[in-house]
């Protein structure tokens, strides 16, 4: 009766070590992408008066900008949401969209959110790099070709 009593305690440490791992591993865990300037920030912006420098030095550079005709900044921040084993899932995104006229003068600050129904679909473009297909045994040999002793003696 006492050796089973001896053996029963490590094995229900062990159990209790287990469900504490399996409820840690379950927890939710937030990530946050970007950078929104703060209410206090646009506010110091005046509308008609700033101008893309000025805009700069106040609240800082842009996650991005107006890539064809250099309209307006965009600052994104993405709140994301990690919960075990699954894909993460966005809580929330905003946008503020500063715009400038043709003579880089701060024509209108905007916000937009997932609150207002508006999703802002955030698209990265990648350049490929063509070495997708090949190994590095490949890659290796494939550069042996290419080699010309020539360029080393000038």
């Amino acid at each position: 009766m006492l050796k089973t009593a001896v053996l029963l305690k490590p094995v229900s440490r062990l159990l209790a070590i287990g469900v504490l791992l399996g409820s840690m591993a379950c927890t939710s865990i937030y990530r946050n992408h970007g950078y929104v300037p703060t209410a206090e920030e646009l506010a110091a912006l005046q509308v008609g008066v700033d101008t893309r420098d000025s805009v700069i030095e106040a609240i800082g550079t842009p996650s991005s900008s107006g890539m064809l005709d250099d309209s307006g900044y965009f600052y994104v921040t993405t709140r994301f949401r990690h919960y075990g084993a699954r894909q993460p899932e966005i809580v929330s995104r905003q946008l503020v969209a500063i715009r400038f006229d043709q003579r880089g003068v701060v024509r209108n600050i905007e916000r937009y959110g997932l609150e207002q129904g508006r999703i802002v679909e955030l698209d990265r473009r990648v350049t490929d790099s063509s070495i997708e297909d090949k190994s590095f045994l490949r890659q290796l040999l494939g550069n042996v070709s290419t080699f010309n002793p020539g360029n080393l003696v000038n």
